[in-house]
């Protein structure tokens, strides 16, 4: 049985996960739901982008995990991603669920899609927080009014040196035995970097027709396709 580590993206904490953890437990399989520092329960806690990494490390090794699979979804990819690397063989796999992956030397804010200075001018406006969404940046996302309510109330500002500070990778991405889930109402293909990460032999691709949070759109699908990336 796998022990699956579960890291919500920007804004949210380890409820995000809710619907998913009992359909894994179900079949037989460890759950833990990590709330990453400075969000949700944990607001107010100081952390840049290393602060993040180690949450997730720090998450498998204080309970022992073996045959973990990490899930990271959004931008929790890129901290994801880089523990990944750190626990070494207590890893199965990585999901990469909708989600950024971390690039040596970049951060969130490099890759941001009007360019890092647009970014960072937001989070300045912010008091040097990104803001959550609304209700309207949701539309087209395959959720209900319930679950766009969900995903609002349970949303906190996102610490902002966690999206300025570099990813730092010890050996390349590729190596890793990954898989990218791939949510088609948020954009057809996956962006560049991922798409060459998909030609490693390692790593493989998993589409779901829903939006960019399908733990609150599909959540029993998402546990359908852990489970099966698990196996």
């Amino acid at each position: 049985m796998a022990d699956f580590v579960l890291v919500a993206g920007a804004w949210l904490g380890s409820s995000a996960w809710d619907e998913v953890v009992g359909p894994l437990r179900v079949a037989g399989h460890g759950t833990h739901a990590v709330t990453l520092s400075g969000l949700a329960e944990k607001r107010g806690v100081p952390a840049g982008q290393q602060t993040h990494v180690q949450d997730v490390v720090d998450e498998v090794e204080r309970h022992d995990l073996r045959d973990v699979v990490l899930v990271g979804h959004s931008y929790s990819g890129i901290p994801v991603g880089q523990a990944a690397e750190r626990i070494g063989d207590r890893l199965r796999r990585v999901v990469f669920v909708d989600s950024e992956v971390p690039v040596d030397g970049g951060s969130f804010a490099s890759g941001w899609w009007q360019g890092q200075a647009a970014f960072e001018a937001q989070l300045a406006d912010n008091g040097g927080d990104w803001a959550p969404l609304t209700v309207t940046d949701f539309d087209g996302q395959g959720l209900t009014d319930e679950q766009v309510a969900r995903l609002t109330e349970g949303s906190t500002p996102h610490p902002g040196a966690t999206l300025t500070e570099p990813a730092v990778l010890r050996r390349p991405l590729g190596e890793l035995p990954a898989t990218y889930v791939k949510c088609l109402l948020d954009g057809p293909e996956p962006n560049d970097t991922v798409a060459k990460l998909l030609t490693s032999d390692r790593w493989r691709l998993v589409t779901m027709d829903t939006g960019h949070w399908p733990m609150f759109s599909q959540p029993a699908e998402l546990a359908r396709v852990l489970l099966a990336e698990a196996a």
